[in-house]
């Protein structure tokens, strides 16, 4: 039971980090394409949209810009972060291309669905088309970024940040230590070393 929470939790942070390397993607794209929508159309992004109509009344009307631009920034990145850990939880093989296809499904899932629900905003389908066309591209972006990280982060965390990331490094399952230079024997990383085993590394 222990190591199935720890294998959740495992989960949970990779997919949160995944996804908030995908976040930064996304925003990256969204901002370069903002840039070519016609002026008519460069209003903030739905990510400011939303904070806007959460925030009650009078703290819209009190609250500094820059707290806006900051609460923008915790939600937008929060929001990815959640999707990604959800992600990581379905045990998806890696795929970015699948990735990209799940960025689309959040992007309908809340622009189609859950938002215009909760009637924080209109549904995608009564915003311009350029701007959706946006929103779609980035999510695009977000998802395939985010599978690629989170691909990258569990090979990481099996191959080099296990405790016994040096025995899986040799194919053959053997100690690699053992054909290792004299002067490196001896000497353990995560252990007390003496002051021979440092000078055989050392001389």
């Amino acid at each position: 039971m222990r190591d199935d929470h720890q294998d959740i939790a495992t989960k949970l942070l990779l997919g949160a980090l995944a996804g908030l390397v995908g976040t930064a993607a996304m925003t990256a794209t969204m901002r370069a394409l903002h840039r070519r929508l016609p002026v008519q159309q460069r209003y903030p992004l739905p990510p400011r949209e939303i904070i806007h109509e959460v925030l009650p009344e009078p703290a819209e009307r009190t609250m500094p810009e820059h707290h806006r631009q900051n609460l923008t920034i915790a939600a937008h990145f929060g929001y990815g972060a959640a999707t990604g850990a959800l992600y990581a939880m379905t045990r998806p093989p890696q795929s970015a291309g699948l990735g990209a296809l799940y960025g689309v499904l959040v992007w309908g899932a809340s622009y189609l669905g859950w938002i215009p629900g909760a009637r924080i905003l209109r549904p995608a389908t009564q915003h311009p088309g350029r701007r959706n066309a946006l929103m779609l591209a980035s999510h695009l972006v977000w998802g395939a970024t985010m599978a690629a990280t989170l691909h990258e982060l569990q090979r990481a965390n099996a191959e080099i940040f296990a405790s016994d990331a040096v025995r899986h490094s040799a194919p053959d399952g053997s100690d690699p230590r053992r054909a290792m230079p004299n002067a490196t024997r001896g000497f353990e990383p995560g252990r007390q070393n003496s002051a021979a085993d440092i000078s055989r590394r050392y001389p």
